[in-house]
């Protein structure tokens, strides 16, 4: 049997999706469990200012998550017929979209009672459980073969960074 193979770009914006997403997520429960707690709080919270650290992480996420979407929407377009994958990609949506749309200060100053903190919360809570099905998922379909090929560094000829260009224009010259 042929091991699996990824798409070098693929594999460059889902690994630094996924640590994006890893960071958010830890961070997130550090300022959780400093700043609300209502459902529980961590034995202990690492020194820092974490509302500030979860903040600029998801900033760096939104970054790189815009040509994620952007490749998963196009090169990776087979790839979402996967329930698993587009539910992930919806729970970042929801995660990132009511992340930046929180006011930093309320939660230094108590103001749990927001709306949109909420659906952050509940974002948080999707992603997470969005992320473990979508491992379950690739376990399912191939194994630790495809997580690994994730995480490969292998390239094969035509699929270097400098090929990346010619790739999208492959793709847009066949109408997606």
């Amino acid at each position: 049997m042929a091991r699996p193979y990824q798409p070098s770009l693929l594999r460059l914006l889902h690994g630094g999706t996924a640590l994006l997403v890893l960071g958010c997520w830890l961070s997130g429960l550090f300022v959780y469990s400093r700043y609300d707690g209502r459902w529980g709080r961590l034995p202990f919270t690492p020194a820092g200012d974490w509302i500030d650290i979860h903040g600029l992480i998801g900033v760096g996420l939104l970054v790189l998550a815009l040509p994620f979407v952007a490749y998963a929407f196009t090169l990776g377009r087979s790839r979402l017929r996967r329930l698993t994958n587009s539910l992930t990609l919806e729970a970042l949506a929801v995660a990132i979209g009511t992340g930046k749309l929180m006011e930093e200060d309320w939660l230094r100053e108590g103001q749990l009672h927001h709306v949109v903190y909420g659906l952050h919360l509940l974002g948080w809570l999707l992603i997470g459980l969005a992320v473990l099905v979508h491992v379950g998922d690739s376990l399912r379909l191939g194994g630790w073969p495809l997580l690994n090929s994730m995480a490969s560094p292998v390239l094969k000829k035509g699929d270097l960074p400098g090929d990346w260009p010619a790739q999208v224009g492959r793709f847009l010259r066949r109408g997606g």
